[in-house]
């Protein structure tokens, strides 16, 4: 096909309606159907799961999933909540502009729409967070709209099923993907299909070792008959990452309580708690730490480790102290934080801190 070709157009009516049988029926037989999401189905419990599921696996995502409905089990709870919950039940999933943006959305929802989330795809994209196939995901799951979703898992199969080249994020690539993904929806049983797609991008269609002797669409699928399965989708450009670098202060009070830092609403893990961090210079570090504090010690350096983001690697190199304080009023209270080692303060954490927190706690048994 050229490079301008629209690949939806060179499906028949016919193909496009076998499409969908065939894989409603693959559903029917070997589809997931006990997900935690999929009972009590509703806009609210299909908007979390689908916000969690972006770029983390099944398994990752349920216990976090039932911690998260145990708490808040509506919209309306969610909105009231406050921010360190939300960010406590979060941390270890990573990508906290996700719970952020879940955070605003809920509140939107409840001032704006009166508790009842928008009953269109656009609506629903209007809100915080939520993109093109999320917002089709809510629509067919949860209010059988029929509307196309895009997931890495459907990205996954429609390259594959019709030879689609070139990395899925490029925009021309993805704009051909969701001519596809609109064309191939089907009209009736909308909800069913779109868990179908997924499900079998998950668990037939797989990144390696795909299963495709399971496959209901292996006998036209084009990547299949051409023998190149490995070579779909394509692959995002490499580009080596940069590393940074920065030192994180860990200083620790007699009452075995650590001091936490609320980082600014932006930027990378906005809104969670992390220890100060400096350039690992003497006159940075005082001009980082509240002027209350006295320093016991001299430093105690830590164990270095890697933090990767998607765009870069962040190297830290954690340096311990000790202060004389048993209890240590810090003005900026919304700011500054003794942690206690037990963790029996329930805030939001940067994945890396938790780590060092837990070694922390360890040494302290």
């Amino acid at each position: 096909m050229s490079a301008n070709t629209h690949y939806s157009e060179s499906l028949s009516n016919a193909q496009v309606r076998d499409f969908a049988k065939r894989v409603l029926r693959w559903f029917d037989q070997h589809g997931r159907k006990n997900l935690p999401w999929q009972q009590d189905i509703n806009p609210y419990r299909v908007w979390v799961s689908e916000i969690m599921l972006q770029q983390t696996q099944v398994a990752t995502v349920i216990p976090y999933f039932e911690r998260f409905m145990e708490r808040f089990p509506a919209v309306e709870d969610l909105a009231q909540a406050d921010t360190d919950q939300v960010l406590h039940l979060w941390t270890g999933l990573g990508y906290y502009a996700r719970a952020r943006n879940l955070h605003k959305a809920a509140k939107q929802v409840c001032e704006s729409h009166s508790g009842e989330f928008p009953a269109s795809v656009d609506g629903l994209e209007s809100l915080p967070g939520i993109g093109r196939s999320t917002a089709g995901a809510i629509a067919s799951l949860a209010m059988n709209i029929r509307a196309a979703i895009l997931d890495g898992n459907v990205k996954r199969v429609l390259t594959r099923y019709l030879a689609i080249s070139g990395w899925p994020e490029q925009s021309k690539v993805k704009s051909q993907l969701w001519d596809v993904a609109e064309s191939l929806t089907p009209n009736k049983r909308v909800a069913d299909y779109t868990q179908a797609m997924m499900d079998l991008g998950a668990t037939v269609c797989t990144r390696s070792k795909p299963r495709c002797e399971n496959c209901p669409l292996k006998s036209d699928c084009s990547a299949l008959l051409k023998g190149e399965i490995a070579n779909f989708p394509g692959k995002k450009p490499r580009k080596a990452l940069p590393v940074k670098t920065t030192t994180m202060l860990i200083v620790s009070d007699r009452q075995k309580r650590v001091l936490l830092e609320k980082r600014p609403s932006q930027g990378i893990w906005g809104s969670l708690y992390s220890f100060p961090e400096t350039d690992g210079s003497t006159k940075a570090i005082s001009s980082v730490l509240p002027g209350l504090l006295d320093i016991e010690h001299a430093p105690s350096p830590m164990a270095d480790i890697r933090h990767t983001f998607s765009h870069y690697h962040l190297d830290i190199s954690p340096v311990r102290y000790s202060s004389t304080q048993t209890s240590l009023a810090i003005a900026d209270s919304d700011r500054w934080l003794w942690y206690p080692l037990d963790h029996s303060l329930q805030v939001g954490l940067a994945a890396p801190v938790k780590k060092l927190l837990n070694q922390l706690a360890e040494e302290q048994d």
